[in-house]
């Protein structure tokens, strides 16, 4: 059997050896996931280094696809992820989390500016910075998320 584990930095290295110590083979591209009751608050990433790191939810601007490349936004940094982003668009929270685009997950709270454009689409401010469309696909379900 082989698993991924989605569970707190701190835990992760006792849990991974209980479970190696069983014959269980821990793996991040395993089907089955292992989580911790409260798995919508983090998830695993890759920093810079490389290194699997788990992030609280509630520090991601947003989130971006390009292709296979999937980049998680901070305040401070830009992490990798190894999940497609309709994968971690499911183990996100719905109610602070929304999809804007094919490509773009954002979250609520670090939407600084919302201008409407031409076309039924929506141009967001980001907290950090950044800009970023609301697409027409998504503008009906992005109105209702802010009830505007």
């Amino acid at each position: 059997m082989k698993v991924k584990l989605l569970i707190d930095k701190e835990k992760y290295e006792s849990v991974y050896k209980e479970l190696t110590d069983h014959g269980i083979e821990v793996s991040d591209d395993a089907e089955l996931v292992v989580s911790e009751a409260e798995s919508k608050r983090f998830l695993s990433v890759k920093d810079i280094k490389g290194d699997r790191v788990m992030i609280d939810a509630s520090d991601i601007v947003f989130i971006e696809s390009y292709g296979h490349k999937v980049d998680v936004h901070t305040d401070k940094t830009v992490f990798s992820s190894a999940e497609r982003i309709y994968m971690l668009e499911e183990s996100l929270d719905p109610k602070l989390f929304i999809r804007v685009s094919n490509s773009v997950i954002i979250q609520r709270k670090h939407v600084k500016n919302i201008r409407p454009a031409l076309s039924m689409k929506f141009v967001l401010t980001m907290s950090e910075g950044t800009v970023i469309d609301v697409t027409r696909s998504y503008y009906a379900s992005f109105k209702q998320f802010f009830g505007l």
